[in-house]
């Protein structure tokens, strides 16, 4: 039996290869606590929005396109080349934008709570030093903010950057809807099929936006946020 010790890797993660990188980013398994929200579907499904495959299908689409590729997706884009250029000045507008775009408790509760717990897996990595961990630290750290962080390591290109952000929120958001319509396995891999096929477009459209283009306008959305803080029965935190 060989009694050898196995001698741990434990130099920072952009020794590794970009496209491993972006799949480790992208991966459910990865500790921020992203299971644990549904974005205001597990309402929408209380309200009788979703009720079905097709009908969480439809709803994930257009939050896809509406919401994440106008907002999150494009502002990511822009702190991710911000991040790169360590522009502190378009970092701090970039990461107030964010903070003061969540459009009800809960939305802003689950992007703080990412953001920490992404600055905490960043110091267990070794891959934040002590002067970017107090520039987060001076802000609000926010899960965009700290997402983009990590994908400017990473050395990938910008586009694909922003294809391994939207495949994670995806396959967590398809993990959502299995759980609370409830739909079962082949269904989420349709779903998530059809998700995929978007991907591209959104992540093109959202490098596309300038500052007085981005938005954050989801009244529909931001009601059945907004309803799911009382909701009588939950699964998830939003």
């Amino acid at each position: 039996m060989n009694t050898a010790r196995i001698h741990m890797n434990t130099e920072p993660a952009a020794s590794t290869p970009a496209l491993l990188q972006l799949m480790w980013l992208a991966s459910p398994a990865l500790p921020i606590g992203g299971f644990s929200y549904s974005e205001g579907l597990e309402a929408a499904i209380d309200q009788g929005f979703v009720h079905d495959e097709d009908s969480a299908c439809e709803w994930l689409v257009q939050q896809l396109h509406l919401t994440q590729s106008r907002g999150d997706m494009a502002v990511l884009a822009q702190m991710v080349l911000a991040w790169q250029s360590q522009d502190v000045p378009r970092l701090a507008e970039l990461s107030h934008w964010v903070h003061a775009t969540r459009e009800s408790a809960e939305l802003r509760l689950q992007t703080v709570q990412m953001g920490r717990s992404m600055v905490e897996w960043l110091r267990n990595q070794q891959a934040i030093d002590e002067a970017n961990l107090a520039l987060c630290n001076a802000w609000i750290p926010t899960y965009p903010l700290m997402f983009a962080y990590a994908l400017s390591r990473t050395g990938a290109a910008l586009d694909q950057c922003l294809q391994a952000y939207a495949f994670g929120w995806a396959e967590n958001m398809v993990q959502a809807a299995l759980k609370s319509v409830p739909l079962g396995q082949n269904a989420g891999q349709r779903i998530l099929a059809r998700l995929a096929q978007d991907i591209a477009a959104a992540c093109q459209h959202a490098m596309q936006l300038r500052d007085d283009e981005r938005q954050a306008f989801s009244p529909m959305l931001a009601i059945v946020s907004a309803r799911h803080e009382t909701q009588y029965s939950r699964l998830f935190r939003s």
